[in-house]
């Protein structure tokens, strides 16, 4: 049996729900996406749910252009059940990024590292793929299943976003998959959607994290402003790790409810998934790849506290990491 009829003969329900992540990025609305035609091919009908918004225009466009339906889970909560059945795809239960709909979490595909041991009833988790794109469009070649320029389209510029075409944390699995998909995606598309990423308003995100920037021994760590969306969060973070001076960027944003982080890192003995979730042991939580990973801390107090609460979470960055480089050199 291949991955997609192991992952069939676990679904008991003729409709089933998708989750994605929170504020999902194309590689999230990809995977699931793609997911969802191979399940309908199987005659399980499936619908794509997210908490958050869609805050990215590529994204947004994405969405629009290859008409992928989606639903806010604020808009269907009342209507679930405890029994219905739940796929969770480039997310894992328990995580910061994913919230507990109600529902039974029965399947999980991702590429993230295991975040908490969860019992499913069937798991696909790589964590050396570079997009979960790439491991549902290894579903569609495995089983011989006929891919149109739509998945296509989508499963490569899903890919291609979540390993900055192809420059990060990709492997020799993503680069088969977004050559057989080359002839059967529509480029000028893929282009389009990859140089229309900012709107107008998001330079003053760039702009405050500019002026806010501070340096610590390669370290990085830039204010974004308050109530910034997750995504761009994520690509300022990328765009300070290029910076000669940096090679671990620390770029967060003060929202209602907490203290949200984007972390990258260039080197290898700097692991960012495994220095956010140390640094933020005890007051938050945090995980993702070496190269990139994101986390949260929840927090309601003044503003007095919000500046010593951001304070503590640097020097806890500079902490685990002065600690990690010290390790490596015995």
């Amino acid at each position: 049996m291949t991955k997609l009829d192991e992952l069939v003969t676990q679904i008991n329900r003729e409709h089933v729900y998708i989750q994605t992540h929170n504020f999902p990025d194309p590689d999230a609305i990809a995977s699931a996406f793609g997911l969802q035609e191979l399940l309908k091919l199987r005659g399980i009908h499936a619908t794509i749910c997210y908490k958050g918004k869609i805050d990215r225009y590529s994204t947004d466009k994405l969405r629009e252009i290859l008409d992928i339906r989606l639903v806010n889970i604020e808009n269907i909560d009342s209507e679930l059940t405890e029994d219905d059945e739940v796929i969770l795809v480039d997310a894992q239960k328990g995580n910061s990024n994913i919230i507990d709909m109600t529902g039974d979490e029965i399947i999980c595909i991702d590429h993230h590292p295991v975040y908490e041991k969860t019992e499913y009833r069937f798991t696909d988790i790589r964590p050396g793929v570079g997009a979960c794109a790439s491991i549902i469009a290894q579903y569609f070649f495995e089983n011989e299943i006929p891919m149109d320029q739509r998945i296509a389209t989508a499963l490569t510029f899903g890919i291609r976003m979540d390993t900055q075409k192809l420059s990060r944390g990709v492997c020799k699995m993503d680069m088969e998959m977004i050559w057989r998909m080359f002839d059967l995606c529509d480029q000028d598309m893929i282009y389009l959607l990859e140089n229309s990423t900012l709107y107008f308003e998001d330079l003053m995100a760039y702009s405050k994290a500019i002026s806010s920037i501070e340096v610590f021994e390669n370290i990085s760590f830039a204010d974004t402003g308050r109530d910034c969306p997750e995504a761009l969060i994520a690509s300022v973070s990328d765009f300070m790790l290029a910076l000669v001076e940096v090679s671990f960027s620390v770029v967060y944003s003060r929202k209602k409810e907490g203290i949200k982080i984007s972390v990258r890192s260039e080197r290898p003995t700097l692991d960012a998934g495994k220095i956010i979730s140390k640094a933020l042991k005890g007051i938050g939580s945090g995980g993702g790849h070496a190269t990139m990973a994101g986390g949260f801390v929840p927090f309601d107090g003044n503003d007095r506290e919000e500046d010593l609460m951001i304070q503590n979470i640097r020097e806890r960055f500079i902490d685990v990491i002065s600690r990690t480089k010290r390790k490596s050199l015995r």
